[in-house]
């Protein structure tokens, strides 16, 4: 009996090990960038879903699948919409990814968490270099805009003054606040065009702030 015990409590600790270490290789890249779940969160997240699994197994529930759903509360909680923009959706995903990683340590398949692991870190970082290059060629901007005034000649001109630079534009929201007129623009095209009509709008007299 001590030496079943101990061989079970042996493989419950390589498991533990095993996602401490998946949790480290995915966090740390989080970490690095400032993310808001980081190291230890991942960790923590890999780590507590292998013992979900063990635990159902051990109940004989198998793979308890309720992981995914539980995890769903944590990823929402690292998304944040700012008026239109969204971010955070690339730190759920990686959350989402960990805990399928735990899982998998939980249910003893070690190379696929491995494996998972290493593809993950290379698509967060080989991957980031090609969607650079699209994002210089391909970039968008949300602009909020304020007028000196509420003059909605003044929005068309800066329209036209955008396609000039061979930008895309498509007005996502037009309001009125304190006298002046608000647009919220959002500009697609190459980034050193964009950045061209940055250096247009802070000369020009008729935008308060951008």
């Amino acid at each position: 009996m001590p030496a079943e015990f101990f061989h079970i409590a042996n493989a419950d600790l390589v498991k533990i090990a095993v996602a401490i270490l998946c949790g480290g290789i995915l966090g740390i890249e989080r970490q690095y960038k400032n993310k808001t779940a980081g190291f230890r969160t991942i960790i923590l997240i890999t780590l507590g879903s292998a013992i979900f699994t063990l635990i159902a197994q051990r109940a004989g529930l198998g793979v308890n699948i309720n992981v995914i759903t539980g995890i769903g509360f944590i990823g929402a909680g690292v998304i944040f919409k700012d008026n239109i923009a969204v971010s955070g959706l690339t730190t759920a995903a990686v959350i989402w990814t960990s805990a399928a990683v735990g899982m998998a340590v939980g249910a003893g398949d070690y190379l696929l968490a491995i494996v998972s692991s290493v593809i993950t870190i290379l698509v967060l970082t080989l991957f980031r270099i090609l969607e650079n290059y699209i994002d210089e060629i391909h970039h968008d901007k949300l602009l909020s805009i304020v007028f000196t005034d509420t003059n909605y000649d003044k929005l068309l001109s800066l329209i036209d003054s955008i396609k000039m630079h061979q930008l895309k534009v498509n007005v996502l929201k037009v309001s009125m606040h304190s006298s002046c007129l608000e647009a919220a623009i959002m500009v697609t095209g190459h980034r050193k065009n964009i950045n061209k009509l940055d250096r247009e709008l802070l000369l020009m007299a008729d935008v308060k702030s951008f």
